[in-house]
């Protein structure tokens, strides 16, 4: 006899297996439920379970997408222990200031943080956490949904800097 499966459940487990966040879509086909109605409103409940509980982790939502992360203040105290891209010290500060800075302009940062700039930043386009577009002679930076969902980082805040 073949054990009943629970989709809410299935849909959490989901959601702690992955290392990204998870769109409807996305779980609709992990699941095989057809209706994005249906799994909207298991992941809304699920978001209500763990915002109820005592627990470290939470259902957050971002850009759409869903993923299982840990409440501050256990997430920066136990962060060392997730492994991921390595990232260098300046590329690092780059893109703190571009987080704080959206849609910041190249030329910009350059003045700010000198010729290396160049090498940041095409570092942090590899690993996916910034992208850039023309505008005019320099390029126009922001933040990515990658960069949110790894960093468990709010939307990005659309000011503009010089």
């Amino acid at each position: 006899m073949e054990e009943q499966i629970d989709y809410k459940r299935l849909v959490e487990a989901a959601l702690f297996m992955s290392p990204n966040a998870l769109s409807a879509q996305d779980l609709s086909g992990i699941t095989g439920i057809k209706s994005i109605g249906h799994i909207e409103q298991m992941l809304a409940e699920l978001k209500a379970e763990y915002a109820s509980r005592e627990t470290s982790l939470e259902v957050i939502e971002i850009d759409k997408k869903y993923m299982l992360s840990l409440r501050e203040p256990y997430a920066s105290r136990v962060s060392q222990l997730a492994s991921g891209p390595d990232i260098t010290k300046g590329a690092l500060k780059v893109l703190a200031y571009i987080s704080q800075n959206n849609n910041t302009m190249q030329s910009y940062l350059v003045k700010v943080f000198g010729a290396s700039t160049y090498d940041h930043v095409k570092e942090l386009i590899e690993h996916g956490f910034i992208e850039r577009k023309k505008r005019g002679r320099s390029w126009r930076i922001s933040t990515t949904n990658k960069f949110r969902e790894y960093f468990n980082a709010p939307p990005s805040r659309s000011d503009e800097t010089p």
